[in-house]
């Protein structure tokens, strides 16, 4: 489907039953919960090496940073002219967005990988539990604009309004969903068609979603605190399903077959 397509099944989609969704998102949930489980284990280690990275060389210029400054006192007690202080303060600030970016941009490419898993549990398709397929050659480059973007929104929205975030976040999460489905779209349209979906089943997708993380969230931690890694992935299905419902799934393009097709690095 083209993004034409589908911003006209978004304007002319029927209204959605709260409780058929969130039953469905509890069945479907015993299928991938494993799958679940394993896209947060990969975010986790995929993260830490990029933290090293990045903090690594941000201790060394810092503690540089702190013995040229201790240097620069003079009788007084008083610094002495150094740039040293804005120079650590310019970098660590371009470092941290950089962190911030690498890490949205993993999060998303394995919540896309996550979703594409979802349908072929949800429809009782044969497909290959490929976690990395946005990080391939062909996605890549437009895995890493989309965290771009998507830190882009959240951080304006949070400096602009914190209720503004609020109301993003649906939009942003129906982004990554119409990424996992619909790859060869634009930025721009992927983008367009996320705040479309977001702006006219808003509502409805802010009660699932609040509903099924907050049921996430006690439910892991009754299972010892550690149970929230296993049931956090609840919380992203009711996207999956409210997609399926206004958008669904063009098989005649023929394009989840071709995606197991597609080449590696």
């Amino acid at each position: 489907m083209n993004s034409t397509e589908i911003k006209s099944k978004i304007q002319n989609a029927k209204a959605l039953d709260f409780g058929i969704i969130f039953n469905q998102s509890i069945e479907l949930f015993k299928k991938v919960w494993v799958q679940g489980l394993v896209m947060l284990l990969l975010n986790i280690v995929l993260a830490v090496p990029v933290i090293m990275i990045v903090y690594i060389p941000l201790l060394f210029f810092g503690f540089a940073n702190a013995l040229t400054v201790s240097d620069s006192y003079d009788s007084y007690g008083a610094y002495g002219d150094s740039g040293m202080g804005f120079a650590f303060g310019l970098v660590f600030f371009v470092v941290y967005i950089f962190l911030i970016v690498a890490m949205s941009a993993i999060g998303l490419g394995l919540k896309a990988a996550f979703y594409r898993i979802c349908k072929f549990k949800d429809l009782e398709q044969s497909g290959k539990e490929d976690y990395f397929y946005f990080f391939k050659k062909p996605y890549l480059g437009k895995t890493i604009k989309l965290g771009v973007a998507f830190t882009g929104i959240a951080l304006l929205a949070t400096l602009l309004c914190f209720l503004l975030i609020i109301y993003a976040v649906v939009p942003l999460s129906f982004i990554v969903v119409i990424y996992a489905f619909n790859p060869d779209l634009s930025v721009s349209e992927i983008i367009g068609l996320g705040f479309d979906l977001g702006n006219n089943k808003w509502l409805i997708s802010f009660g699932l979603m609040f509903v099924t993380g907050f049921l996430a969230m006690i439910v892991g931690f009754l299972m010892c605190g550690l149970g929230v890694y296993v049931t956090s992935s609840f919380g992203y299905l009711p996207s999956y399903f409210i997609y399926k419902d206004v958008v669904g799934f063009d098989e005649e393009d023929d394009q989840m077959r071709r995606i197991e097709q597609l080449s590696t690095f």
